[in-house]
C-alpha cells in the first residue's frame, strides 16, 4: 500500500530545495496546484505545508501574488504542536493511548466565553490519557468546535488521539499557548496516579482558523516534563 504523503513530507522537501538553493532567496514557489500534482497529494496538504513555512518566516505569502522564498528569513523561537505518540516513541518508550470519554453537546458557558462563541455552538469533548511504558505521560482534556471541524463528529477517537488526528486534519492560522506550574485537579491527579499536592506542568492551547476557534485543550504533564523550543 502506498504511504500517504503528509504535510510534513511536503514541508521537508520544500525546505531541502530552499537549503540547496534550488529555490533561491526571493524566488517564487510553484502554485499549490502544481505542487500537489508533483508530490501526489491533496492541495490542502500543500497549503498546510506552506502555512507552516510562512509561520516560521522561511517563505512570504501574499494574496494573489503567490509565495516566494524570504530574502531575509526571520529567525524566531517557535513552538510546534507535537504528536504525543511520536514524542514518546522518539524517547525509546512504548506508547499507549486510552480514550477516557467522548461527549457531543454544546459549549458550556465558560468555554463559550473563553472562545467568544455562542453557547449553542456544537462541541465535541474528548478526554484521554497518553502513556509511556505504561506510566501516565499526559492527560489531554480536549474541546473541538464542530462548526470549524465538522469532520471530527464522525471520529470515535478510540484508536487515534484527538491530538494526532487534529495535527493531520485540522489546519489553523493562529494559536495561543499558556503554561503554568500548578497542582493537578482532583480528577487529574486520580487519572494520572499523582499525589494531590504534586507539582505538574499544565498547558493550555487555543487554535483558530480565519478567526474561528478550532479547539481548546488543557494538557497536564507528569512531573519533570520539559518543553524545548529552538531557533
Amino acid at each position: 500500500m502506498t504511504r500517504r504523503i503528509s504535510f510534513r513530507d511536503v514541508k521537508t522537501a520544500m525546505l531541502d530545495r530552499i537549503a540547496a538553493r534550488d529555490w533561491a532567496p526571493g524566488a517564487f514557489i510553484p502554485g499549490e496546484e502544481a505542487l500537489a500534482a508533483e508530490f501526489g497529494c491533496a492541495r490542502a496538504t500543500v497549503n498546510r505545508a506552506l502555512q507552516e513555512l510562512s509561520r516560521s518566516g522561511v517563505i512570504e505569502r501574499k494574496r494573489k501574488a503567490g509565495s516566494r522564498v524570504a530574502v531575509h528569513p526571520v529567525r524566531t523561537a517557535s513552538l510546534i504542536i507535537p504528536v504525543v505518540r511520536q514524542e514518546i516513541e522518539t524517547r525509546g518508550a512504548i506508547y499507549r493511548y486510552v480514550r477516557l470519554s467522548r461527549e457531543a453537546g454544546t459549549a458550556p458557558d465558560w468555554l463559550a466565553a473563553r472562545l467568544a462563541i455562542s453557547p449553542a455552538t456544537p462541541i465535541l469533548h474528548v478526554r484521554c490519557l497518553h502513556l509511556a511504558d505504561d506510566v501516565a505521560w499526559q492527560f489531554e482534556d480536549r474541546w473541538i468546535n464542530l462548526d470549524a471541524v465538522p469532520e471530527a463528529r464522525g471520529q470515535s477517537f478510540e484508536a487515534v488521539s484527538p491530538n494526532e488526528w487534529l495535527v493531520e486534519n485540522a489546519p489553523f492560522s493562529s494559536a495561543e499557548f499558556s503554561f503554568a506550574a500548578t497542582r493537578p485537579g482532583i480528577d487529574e491527579a486520580r487519572i494520572m496516579g499523582l499525589a494531590a499536592d504534586e507539582a505538574v506542568l499544565a498547558s493550555e492551547r487555543v487554535t483558530w482558523l480565519s478567526g474561528k476557534p478550532v479547539t481548546f485543550v488543557r494538557m497536564v504533564h507528569r512531573p519533570g516534563h520539559r518543553i524545548v523550543t529552538r531557533l
